[in-house]
C-alpha cells in the first residue's frame, strides 16, 4: 500500500509540461528507431546515453525509457508492412502480421499491435512496483542448468511455430543460429572457435548484420523479382476491408493477453533472457492453446497480439533484476545499467536505501509511457500506413539503403556489410527451402546463453547431467523440452492412425 502511494506521488511529479514533452518526443524517436531495420532499442539507448550526461537525472531517464518502449513497439510496424522486423523482438510478429497486411488488414493490424503494446507496457509498470520481491526471488532460483534449458526451450518453440511444414526444419534452423553465435573467442576457455583465421571473426558475429541479411535481403529479392504487382493488390484489399474493433478484438482474446503478459513479465525478469524469448514463448503458447492452431502463420490477430503483449510486458520484467540485483534482464536493460551508473544510481540491494524513490519513478515513467505510446502511435499511424502506397520499385531500394546504413552503423565496419550480404544470400536459399529465418536469428540471439550455460553446468557438476533433472525448475523445463520434441511425432502418428481408420471404415 505504501508502495502504491509512492508510485502515485512519482506520477504527479512527472506531470509537468517539460517531462511530458520529453517523453512524447523520445517515444516518437524510439518508434522510428525500432521501425528502421538495424536500429534496435539497445542501439538507440546506447547512442543517447552519452548525450544525457549533463542532463538532470529524471529528464535523462525520461528520454532513455521513452526510446526503450517506443523502439520495442516500433519494430512491429515494419514487421507487418514489409515483413522485415525492425527489432529482434518483433520477428514473431512477422509470422501473422505480414499475411494480415497482404489481406488488406495492415491498418487494423497496426492498431491492434499498438493496443497490445500499450497494455503490455502498462502491465509491466504495475508489476514492477507491486511484485518485484516475488519475481526477484524466482529469478534467483535459476542456475546455469535452468538458463541452458530456457534457451533450448525457446529455440525449440520458435522452430516449431515458425516452420511452415516440418518442425525439424525449424529446429535445424535454430541449430544453424547457435553455430553462428559461437563463432569467436570462447568465453570460458579463451580459445578461438570457427574463425577460419580471420581477425574480424575473433570478436564474434554481431547479431544485427545477419538479422538484417536473413530478413531483409530475401524479402527485397522476392518483392522486386516476383511480387511487383503485390502492392496494388494490397491497396485494393485495404480499401475494401472493414475496420476491426480494436477494443472488441482485445476482449475476444483476453485469455491470450493475460497469459502473454504473464509470460513476458516472467521471462523479462530472468537475467539475460529479454524481449525476444518472451515474444516467441507467448506466440507458441497462443498457438498451442488456440482452437485453430493451423491458422497461425496465415494471418490471424492472435498471432500478433501475443508477441506484442509479451515483449512490452518484458520491459517491466527486465527492469526488476536490473534495479534489485544490478543484473539486466535484457540487452537494452544492460545498456540502461551503464546509464544508471553514469548518473550516480547504484542498482542492487542498497538502491532502496540510497535512492528510495527511484524504482517508483521508473515505474511511473512506464505507466505514463504506455499512455504516450498510444498517442504517438495514433498520430503517426496515418503517415506510417502510407508505406503501403509506395510502389515496390521505390520502396525496396529505400529499404535496402536503410539496411546497409543499419548494418554499417553498428561498428562502422565494411566487414559487417559483407556479413549482411553473405547471410542474406544464405537466408534466401534457406527461405526457398522453407527453413525459417526467425529460428536462425533466435538461435543466434540465444546461442551464447545456450553454449555458456551448458558447458558451465557440466563443468560444475563434473560432467553429470543430473543438475538438468533434479532441481524443480530445471525438471519443469526438461519436461517441457521433451514434450516439445515429441509432440509433432506423436500428433503425426495419431493423425496417420485416424486417417487409416477412416479409410478402413469407408472400405
Amino acid at each position: 500500500m505504501v508502495g502504491l502511494i509512492y508510485f502515485f506521488d512519482a506520477i504527479k511529479a512527472l506531470l509537468t509540461f517539460q517531462s511530458l514533452i520529453l517523453l512524447f518526443f523520445s517515444t516518437a524517436l524510439g518508434l522510428v528507431i525500432g521501425a528502421l531495420p538495424g536500429l534496435t532499442a539497445t542501439l538507440g539507448i546506447a547512442l543517447l546515453t552519452g548525450l544525457t550526461f549533463s542532463v538532470p537525472r529524471m529528464h535523462a531517464f525520461t528520454v532513455l525509457m521513452g526510446v526503450y518502449f517506443g523502439a520495442i513497439y516500433g519494430g512491429s510496424i515494419t514487421a507487418i508492412l514489409i515483413n522485415i522486423p525492425g527489432t529482434g523482438s518483433a520477428a514473431a510478429t512477422c509470422l501473422d502480421g505480414y499475411p494480415l497486411a497482404l489481406k488488406g488488414k495492415a491498418g487494423s493490424a497496426i492498431r491492434i499491435t499498438r493496443a497490445a503494446s500499450v497494455f503490455g507496457t502498462f502491465f509491466g509498470a504495475i508489476c514492477l512496483v507491486t511484485i518485484t520481491p516475488l519475481i526477484v526471488k524466482l529469478a534467483l532460483q535459476f542456475t546455469s542448468a535452468e538458463y541452458f534449458l530456457l534457451a533450448l526451450f525457446g529455440i525449440l518453440i520458435c522452430g516449431s511455430v515458425s516452420a511452415s511444414d516440418l518442425s525439424v526444419k525449424g529446429w535445424a534452423a535454430g541449430v544453424i543460429g547457435i553455430f553462428i553465435a559461437i563463432v569467436g573467442i570462447d568465453p570460458i576457455q579463451g580459445l578461438s572457435r570457427f574463425t577460419l583465421g580471420s581477425r574480424n571473426l575473433l570478436s564474434g558475429i554481431s547479431i544485427i548484420p545477419p538479422m538484417i541479411g536473413f530478413f531483409a535481403i530475401p524479402q527485397i529479392i522476392k518483392t522486386l523479382c516476383f511480387e511487383k504487382n503485390k502492392k496494388n493488390e494490397l491497396l485494393q484489399n485495404e480499401s475494401s476491408d472493414k475496420k476491426v474493433s480494436t477494443f472488441g478484438m482485445l476482449i475476444k482474446h483476453k485469455g491470450v493477453i493475460a497469459r502473454s503478459a504473464a509470460i513476458g513479465l516472467g521471462i523479462g525478469a530472468l537475467p539475460g533472457a529479454g524481449e525476444n524469448i518472451a515474444a516467441w514463448l507467448a506466440y507458441g503458447d497462443a498457438k498451442k492453446s488456440s482452437k485453430h492452431p493451423e491458422k497461425f502463420g496465415t494471418g490471424i490477430y492472435e498471432g500478433i497480439i501475443a508477441p506484442e503483449v509479451a515483449n512490452n510486458a518484458a520491459i517491466g520484467g527486465a527492469l526488476i533484476p536490473l534495479l534489485s540485483l544490478a543484473v539486466p534482464g535484457s540487452p537494452p536493460a544492460a545498456v540502461l545499467l551503464g546509464a544508471l551508473l553514469l548518473h550516480g544510481i547504484r542498482p542492487g540491494p542498497m538502491l532502496a536505501a540510497e535512492s528510495p524513490m527511484f524504482v517508483y519513478e521508473i515505474s511511473a515513467l512506464l505507466f505514463l509511457g504506455s499512455l504516450v505510446l498510444w498517442a504517438v502511435g495514433v498520430l503517426l499511424s496515418r503517415p506510417i500506413n502510407k508505406i503501403i502506397t509506395i510502389p515496390n520499385g521505390i520502396l525496396m531500394p529505400i529499404v535496402a539503403v536503410l539496411c546497409v546504413i543499419g548494418a554499417y552503423s553498428i561498428n562502422n565496419s565494411m566487414f559487417d556489410l559483407l556479413i549482411m550480404f553473405v547471410f542474406g544470400i544464405i537466408g534466401y536459399v534457406l527461405t526457398m527451402m522453407e527453413y525459417p529465418a526467425a529460428a536462425i536469428v533466435l538461435g543466434m540471439i540465444l546461442g551464447g546463453l545456450f553454449d555458456e550455460n551448458l558447458r558451465r553446468a557440466l563443468l560444475v557438476s563434473g560432467g553429470s547431467i543430473m543438475p538438468f533433472f533434479v532441481r524443480p525448475v530445471a525438471l519443469v523445463f526438461s519436461i517441457a523440452v521433451l514434450f516439445t520434441i515429441l509432440a509433432p511425432f506423436i500428433s503425426e502418428k495419431i493423425r496417420t492412425k485416424l486417417t487409416n481408420m477412416a479409410k478402413s471404415t469407408e472400405d
